[in-house]
């Protein structure tokens, strides 16, 4: 579409700036106004630290607290459609339920009216060009500054200036652009102005992509004169859907939850703005009663044009709320939940991209995922069932009972259900690390790519046994079975232990066990070659098996370790007070080593008790 509406766009630009000077200043107003939204939103970006985030993420919890958010932070942003945006966003990384998504965007309307109050009573009443030029003077030695706090408040205070000096520019230019054309020559009245001006009001949102900026646009030339005040109310409403294309573009990168925000905020704005424009005449009454209490002038349309663009706001979400649940199964149901394929990434998407803390959560739920599929695949490759090892208290029992062949091309499991989502993984947090993310982000990002290449390395590993493990496993021979037997059965403990580490809660989780489990590891490594000599010497193996299991034991015990390590990393959390002092408690790898040293010297004199007998 850009092929064609660009060049029409900066074409009728240039041709009006030709025949009208005036035209120039409205339209650097406009541009002034959007460049000055972008600062804001940058600015809290830097200054908020991820605090809007933070919020979102626990404002959701009742359909109230939702709405109520979507007020706040739409009338601190001033940008319903940045609002939005996160939310499909958060939606998308499954941080919020898209109940809350819904509540946040009903909110984000009534908040956007705020704007409306801010231009109406001030923006065209005093001179706020006077305080836009200090603001942003003053921006630039913060913007300068190394601390981001410090750079966010610039960025932020900049963006207020620029929307003052942008609302200002608009102001003189329609009022210049008056004593050469009077566009109320081109005023409709009846059902034909509404739905023409309406329709205008959508496609000025669509081209600013700010129902904002649309607004105050309106305001100024209602207030110039330029339009009617019953023209200005229909555009007023056009904006109001025209508001929604922004979340229908950042839909389109979003999955099917994403997708279903965008499709109620499209049927929430049209709702609201078909019941304006059917009950139009006893708005304009309730805005003229309303504004005779509240000491509105009758002639201060611009004032009532704010009452109405709030009135209708509000009672669209007064009408939409009891129909709520309504809505979301017809969301649900409309767009289903695809099924579920395994080997394509479930969380990483270019809608989690924007904001630090989704891309976070999104990259930590798909390493979950890739263990999730390294597991089964690696169970399956023992000749497991992933169900059974996780219902069993004796997982040896369940293993010596496990004879039967699992008919397994591990070649392409790995291929399709590990391989692919690992790659997804490299492929997002290099994306990542193109972004300004603060250190401490970054690193737990990296440290994310980092778990997931040690579950690939151990489900590798076990694509290695996988040949000796059918060789040897599926019948019964003696000693040779056994040994196997018991890399299977350690194998499995630790996927099921791990499993268990992830229902616990947070505050459960101990890297104490982990630091226990990757000592028996080590020590049980080291004594296999005592064992294995201790079978050979004994005439109950022979050197050819032994060689197989001695090969197949260092992958076995590989698989262990990285598992361990990739558990450690993953549930392990660095920044509470009990991982601190976990920490404090568990063992460095030399004090691992010396305790090993001990303990094997003790274990070997007794190895002959433990060798499989």
């Amino acid at each position: 579409m850009t092929r064609y509406y660009l060049p029409i766009i900066i074409g009728g630009l240039l041709l009006a700036f030709w025949f009208s000077s005036d035209a120039q200043e409205i339209a650097a107003g406009v541009a002034i106004f959007l460049f000055g939204m972008l600062m804001l939103e940058d600015g809290f970006k830097l200054f908020g630290g991820g605090a809007l985030e933070r919020i979102l993420e626990r404002a959701t919890g009742s359909t109230p607290r939702a709405i109520s958010f979507g007020i706040v932070s739409t009338t601190l942003l001033q940008s319903s459609s940045l609002v939005s945006v996160i939310t499909i966003s958060f939606l998308s990384a499954g941080l919020i339920s898209l109940i809350g998504g819904v509540g946040i965007i009903f909110g984000a309307n009534i908040g956007t009216t705020t704007g409306a109050w801010l231009v109406a009573g001030l923006g065209l009443k005093i001179n706020i060009a006077a305080y836009a030029m200090p603001m942003i003077a003053l921006s630039i030695v913060l913007v300068f500054q190394k601390s981001k706090p410090l750079r966010g408040i610039g960025y932020a205070l900049a963006g207020l200036g620029f929307l003052f000096l942008g609302i200002h520019h608009m102001k003189e230019g329609f009022d210049a652009f008056k004593d050469q054309i009077d566009l109320t020559r081109f005023a409709l009245t009846g059902l034909l102005g509404l739905f023409v001006y309406s329709f205008v009001g959508t496609i000025a949102t669509v081209i600013m992509q700010s129902s904002h900026a649309t607004m105050v646009l309106i305001l100024t030339a209602l207030a110039a004169g330029q339009i009617s005040y019953e023209n200005a109310l229909a555009l007023a409403i056009g904006a109001n859907i025209g508001t929604t294309i922004t979340a229908i573009i950042s839909s389109i990168g979003a999955n099917f939850q994403g997708k279903r925000l965008a499709l109620a905020h499209l049927i929430f704005n049209m709702a609201t703005a078909i019941v304006a424009l059917v009950f139009l005449a006893p708005l304009r009454d309730s805005v003229d009663w309303i504004s005779d209490v509240v000491g509105i002038a009758p002639g201060d349309y611009a004032m009532k044009l704010a009452v109405f663009h709030t009135i209708f706001n509000v009672l669209g979400v007064v009408l939409t709320l009891p129909f709520l649940t309504r809505l979301i199964t017809f969301l649900e149901r409309r767009i289903t939940e695809p099924v579920p394929d395994v080997s394509r990434p479930r969380f990483l998407n270019e809608a989690v991209d924007e904001f630090p803390q989704t891309l976070e959560s999104a990259l930590r739920k798909e390493v979950l995922h890739l263990y999730e599929n390294a597991a089964e695949l690696i169970l399956h490759g023992l000749n497991l069932h992933r169900k059974e090892v996780f219902a069993t208290d004796d997982v040896a029992g369940l293993v010596r009972k496990s004879r039967s062949l699992i008919e397994l091309d591990i070649d392409e499991d790995y291929e399709r259900h590990v391989k692919t989502l690992y790659a997804a993984i490299v492929e997002f947090t290099t994306r990542a690390g193109d972004k300004r993310l603060a250190p401490e982000m970054a690193d737990r990002i990296y440290a994310m790519r980092d778990i997931a290449s040690d579950i690939v390395q151990a489900v590798k590993s076990v694509k290695h046994l996988r040949k000796n493990i059918l060789r040897y496993t599926t019948r019964p021979q003696n000693v040779v079975t056994e040994l196997y037997d018991s890399l299977r059965t350690e194998i499995a403990r630790i996927v099921a232990e791990i499993q268990k580490l992830d229902m616990a809660a947070l505050e459960d989780r101990s890297a104490l066990w982990l630091d226990q489990e990757r000592a028996r590891i080590e020590e049980d490594a080291r004594l296999t070659s005592v064992r294995v000599d201790a079978l050979i010497r004994k005439g109950k193996l022979s050197a050819a098996a032994a060689t197989s299991f001695m090969n197949d034991s260092g992958y076995a015990y590989g698989a262990m370790r990285d598992l361990i390590k990739a558990a450690r990393g993953y549930y392990i959390e660095r920044d509470s007070a009990m991982a601190e002092l976990e920490q404090l408690l568990s063992l460095d790898e030399e004090e691992l080593n010396e305790a090993m040293a001990g303990r094997g010297n003790q274990s070997v004199s007794t190895a002959s008790k433990r060798t499989v007998t």
